[in-house]
């Protein structure tokens, strides 16, 4: 299903700096790609992720997910983008275990010691150096006008399938929130639809490599034989925070489009039917 010859954007952030030619270069290629694909590759300098750190996250993914089910069960919410999912019927490939707020200082390890008895101090630890190079990336692409947003960590896993077993983990879809930053094992499975249908398979140019993706709330603002882990940063809109298009973006050439909007209600739409074409004035 994904085309080889079509390929993501990919957009060196190794030697970033503000107020720089190479900002301004890069900011340009950000809004193009966002534009064009509503994603892109994004590189991190070597230093920011070193491979030892790297394969301490992935080891480290692979004995959370080994666990037994009862013990992932043990992070529950309420909320629909928290906690533990998966055993889902049509998918039976993805599991996923969301916390949010993992900045706030010992949030990580707490959560560790809910799923270890020991704890997992090294898995922690790694975890957090790599989200806090994710939030720093977050930033750069967002920082001039999005500074409403709350953060979610969720790992994931999307198991190879047996024989006889549906190829795709998770259906066709768009996330809800603002962007979305996942860092990946290197097994590739992930495919990104473009605006005219055709299908790109995202395949990571270095190991120290990310996929950036605009989410919906955003867009109203402007298969193998191993198991595929990532770690997924949402970056979501602060509940009572109205997200719309800035007043200086409209005019009689470019009309509103969506109607402004809390995401706690976006989230609920989305539950029972498609969620953008309820906001659209026309």
């Amino acid at each position: 299903m994904g085309s080889e010859i079509i390929k993501l954007p990919v957009i060196d952030f190794s030697n970033l700096k503000q107020e720089t030619e190479t900002w301004e270069f890069v900011k340009a290629k950000v809004r193009e790609a966002l534009e064009e694909y509503g994603c892109f590759e994004a590189i991190l300098p070597d230093r920011k992720i070193p491979l030892n750190l790297r394969k301490s996250i992935f080891d480290g993914l692979s004995q959370l997910f080994d666990l037994p089910l009862e013990t992932k069960q043990r992070n529950m919410s309420d909320k629909h983008t928290d906690g533990y999912r998966g055993q889902y019927k049509n998918y039976p490939l993805f599991e996923s275990l969301g916390i949010h707020h993992p900045l706030i200082p010992g949030k990580l390890q707490s959560f560790a010691n809910l799923m270890w008895t020991q704890g997992n101090p090294t898995f922690s630890k790694s975890v957090e150096s790599i989200c806090e190079e994710l939030f720093e990336l977050d930033k750069n692409v967002r920082r001039m006008h999005m500074d409403s947003t709350y953060y979610l960590v969720r790992y994931q896993k999307y198991d190879a399938p047996q024989t006889n077993e549906t190829e795709v983990a998770l259906p066709r879809h768009t996330d809800k929130n603002i962007i979305t930053i996942l860092y990946e094992n290197g097994v590739n499975g992930l495919e990104v639809m473009t605006e005219n249908g055709e299908w790109i398979a995202f395949k990571p140019s270095t190991p120290n490599s990310c996929i950036v993706m605009a989410g919906e709330a955003f867009h109203v603002v402007m298969a193998g034989e191993k198991a595929r882990y990532s770690v997924g940063l949402f970056f979501v809109p602060k509940s009572d925070y109205l997200i719309k298009a800035p007043e200086e973006a409209v005019d009689e050439e470019h009309p509103l489009l969506y109607k402004p909007f809390l995401l706690p209600r976006f989230l609920e739409f989305s539950y029972a039917q498609d969620p953008v074409s309820l906001l659209k004035i026309l």
